[in-house]
């Protein structure tokens, strides 16, 4: 996987430069990534909503003025909407299947990570840039890899268990090690 978007970066954008916010376009494996990642680790993985007149969902009266609480975080990995949901595959998001025209601009429901409707993020246009366009420098700019724990124990496994709360975040920080991969010229 990471050495597929790299391939990607490295085709579309060389050794010579760093990545540009415009190059974000021709770089559909890096959004696919991107999609996969906010389907399975959403930011807010609670979105509330107010019901504003009374409504009917799948056979149940929800009253005008009835709080909801919408789990972003349990919609990413419901077997009825997703295919194999606990396995990360941005390949999901590519070619002709349903995964490839599902967007996160709140129209998909399968797919809501910045909530929809009337009510969606207003920052989910610069989120969704800014997403892509930091994912793509540090898997184009940087080499990667785990620090060692100890001689006897080897590589530290990456831990990707949450904590709960308004926001998901790692229950154990990521500790990672980069190295420069592009020309010296490129990070001037």
């Amino acid at each position: 996987m990471l050495g597929r978007a790299r391939e990607e970066l490295d085709r579309v954008i060389g050794h010579d430069r760093r990545l540009c916010e415009s190059d974000l376009a021709k770089l559909p494996y890096l959004r696919a990534i991107c999609k996969e990642v906010l389907r399975k680790h959403p930011a807010m993985p609670l979105i509330p909503r107010v019901a504003t007149k009374d409504s009917q969902v799948d056979g149940y009266d929800i009253p005008r003025g009835t709080r909801l609480i919408v789990n972003t975080w349990a919609i990413g990995r419901d077997p009825q909407a997703w295919e194999d949901p606990l396995k990360f595959m941005p390949e999901r998001f590519l070619g002709d299947g349903k995964g490839a025209v599902i967007s996160y601009w709140g129209n998909d429901f399968e797919l809501i990570p910045f909530g929809g409707g009337r009510r969606i993020c207003a920052g989910m246009r610069l989120a969704a840039v800014v997403v892509e366009y930091i994912l793509g420098t540090l898997v184009h700019a940087f080499d990667w890899k785990l620090p060692e724990v100890g001689a006897a124990e080897g590589a530290q496994m990456m831990n990707m268990e949450e904590s709960f709360g308004l926001t998901l975040k790692k229950a154990v920080p990521l500790t990672a090690i980069a190295r420069p991969r592009l020309s010296p010229s490129a990070y001037v």
